[in-house]
């Protein structure tokens, strides 16, 4: 019995098919998946897949549709404790090459489904990329709850130049 041909994780866009969907499906091994953990800065990855399908989309452009499952494992932000979570996430992009890189440190696309389109669609970047968005910020282990400090040790936020009047008024009288 012969073993099933692995998937490309880059897709060249010059071989996709316009007039069929192309499917894929991402199953990295422990391996990966520890290495993409460590990426990430979480804990651990002990499950990841990602599945779905291209296909064209008005003529030169193709659109992505996916769906994202993994379970992570972070540390609790309040017990550094392990909190695991199961991701089941839906992906979509379009790719088109009418749309151009941005240059600069930080510039706002605006829709953050669309990408330039060139000669690979690298299918193990989406897949990091959406994990990446996927994760939960602040993750916190069951039953648990931020403390507010109590009243009087912590400054008033909502009026944070209060007594800065009285201050300048005792500078200026020196």
């Amino acid at each position: 019995m012969s073993s099933p041909q692995a998937q490309p994780e880059r897709l060249r866009t010059a071989h996709l098919n316009p007039r069929a969907p192309t499917p894929f499906a991402l199953t990295p091994d422990d391996e990966r998946c520890a290495a993409i953990a460590a990426e990430l800065g979480i804990s651990a990855l002990s499950k990841l897949t990602f599945e779905g399908d291209i296909r064209a989309e008005g003529g030169d452009a193709w659109a992505l549709t996916g769906r994202l499952r993994a379970r992570v494992t972070q540390p609790c932000v309040v017990t550094l404790k392990p909190v695991r979570t199961m991701l089941d996430e839906e992906v979509e992009r379009h790719y088109s090459p009418h749309v151009s890189t941005p240059e600069g440190d930080e510039i706002e696309m605006p829709d953050d489904t669309l990408e330039p389109l060139g000669q690979f669609i690298d299918l193990a970047a989406v897949m990091i990329e959406e994990l990446a968005l996927a994760l939960p910020e602040y993750p916190r282990a069951e039953g648990v709850a931020f403390e507010a400090a109590p009243e009087e040790a912590a400054p008033d936020t909502r009026r944070p130049f209060e007594g800065l009047d009285k201050l300048l008024r005792g500078r200026d009288a020196d």
